[in-house]
């Protein structure tokens, strides 16, 4: 059996692959194929189709977060395996070959799985209230070898305004490691960085055409591995990004109705899901609304359509039409216009907001914030106030970061929705030039097809999930 490769370059698109030859070599020398997507194309539900071959409505993942209903909170970026319904790719290979092995290289989910390594970032909570980067990593003297070889893992160039090349650069460099002395069958690698410019300065920008150069020199050397080391290697993304040009603030809309209610601590307002009759939960383009009085869901409905920035408004027979129709889903899920994307701010004056909303706090925010990949352009100090708490974290003392604008405004790019053209749809190349049966060039592979088709390439089959 043939060693499988699989990377998952976020937000690369055949618009951005002649930005990169290294990746582009892969179509040429195998297949390369338009890639679908699933509602919502966001990470965790796309990778959770990925590897599982079914849709959100029966894998659970709904989105990056949503609202616990069992718990009444609402949580984004959870890591437990456990919270992904369905036999996952190497589960379904192990079956059909004893001792087939799989390491994941930082795909979502990753923690609780049966993969027989694990690397996914993971801080260091401490009791004081301060967080050290590190990540999580089995087996456990693993963790050991890939810091001493690479350095701690650089959390705070994973996300935030100092997102950079640097972390998808460790990732690679742990990857070709994994490779090189654990050859597994099956190696999952996330590279993120395409990311990052992309929703910064929009797709058609500069920096964008130089991140995706950037990210092609990156993966270069594991690519060289990969050959060497006789492996396929298949490269896809998650879904393209578009221009975003207007913040659209679905919870303010609701709170002016009178719909979504609040509670206040130490004059800073928190959303309170317990009391409120109506609240969305704002992922990038796709914002889950729950309602819990079913009377309430028509005058809800209507609130949104009215909304300007608003395509589409789905109910559960709607959703149930893009196999969005779980549980965890709300009453309602409204879809943002091709150029608008959700905040999830639901105060209605800054000064009320809470002390989390200035800092890149991703586990605290009901909802997902792009605007923490920027210093607040409004505070000539920020980048000078994050270097002084940096200091002060480095002496041992508690620090808060407070650099993240709660102006939404320079967001450029976005996703969500799914594609208006292929051009920025996702992609998925291949070194294999035999393509599976099914698998037409330059055609559309559904994201649900992903899974039997990394099983084709190194000869297994699917079964019934």
């Amino acid at each position: 059996m043939k060693p499988l490769v699989v990377l998952d370059v976020v937000g690369m698109t055949p618009a951005l692959l002649p930005h990169m030859p290294n990746l582009s070599a892969l179509g040429a020398k195998g297949f390369q194929t338009r890639l679908g997507t699933v509602l919502p194309a966001v990470t965790c539900s796309a990778q959770a189709t990925f590897l599982t071959g079914l849709t959100p409505a029966r894998h659970g993942v709904v989105g990056n977060g949503w609202y616990f209903r069992d718990l009444g909170e609402v949580f984004l970026w959870r890591q437990h395996n456990r919270l992904v319904g369905g036999e996952k790719v190497w589960e379904t290979a192990r079956r059909a070959e004893p001792g087939y092995t799989a390491a994941n290289i930082c795909w979502w989910y990753a923690m609780g799985a049966s993969t027989d390594i694990t690397v996914t970032p993971r801080p260091i909570y401490h009791a004081d209230g301060r967080k050290s980067p590190d990540a999580y990593v089995r087996p456990p003297a693993l963790h050991d070898e890939l810091t001493a070889a690479l350095g701690e893992f650089p959390l705070f160039q994973y996300w935030g305004p100092t997102a950079a090349l640097k972390s998808s650069q460790w990732i690679v460099g742990a990857a070709r490691k994994v490779l090189a002395e654990h050859r597994p069958d099956l190696l999952l690698v996330y590279v993120p960085h395409l990311d990052y410019d992309l929703q910064r300065f929009g797709p058609d920008s500069p920096e964008a055409r130089r991140a995706a150069a950037d990210v092609d020199l990156a993966v270069a050397p594991l690519l060289r591995d990969a050959e060497a080391a006789g492996a396929t290697v298949v490269a896809l993304s998650e879904y393209g990004i578009t221009p975003a040009r207007r913040p659209v603030d679905v919870n303010r809309a609701l709170r002016r109705e009178g719909l979504l209610e609040v509670h206040t601590q130490a004059g800073m307002e928190y959303l309170d899901p317990w009391t409120s009759r109506a609240f969305a939960v704002a992922d990038h383009q796709i914002a889950h609304v729950y309602v819990a009085d079913q009377a309430d869901v028509p005058k809800v409905r209507a609130l949104l359509e009215a909304l300007p920035g608003v395509d589409l408004v789905l109910d559960r027979d709607g959703q149930a039409g893009f196999g969005l129709d779980h549980e965890r889903s709300g009453e309602l899920v409204a879809v943002a216009e091709p150029d608008a994307w959700f905040t999830y701010y639901y105060w209605l004056h800054d000064d009320r907001a809470p002390d989390f909303a200035r800092g890149v706090e991703i586990h605290r925010k009901p909802g997902y914030d792009p605007a923490e990949l920027f210093f607040d352009p409004a505070d000539r100090l920020a980048k000078a106030k994050a270097g002084a708490n940096l200091v002060r974290k480095k002496l041992g003392l508690r620090y808060a970061m407070k650099t993240v604008p709660l102006d939404p405004s320079p967001v450029r790019g976005t996703h969500g929705r799914l594609p208006d053209r292929a051009e920025d749809g996702p992609v998925l190349l291949c070194s294999d030039p035999a393509a599976p049966a099914g698998v037409e060039r330059d055609g559309l592979l559904p994201a649900t097809a992903v899974r039997d088709l990394l099983l084709s390439l190194q000869g297994l089959k699917g079964t019934t999930r």
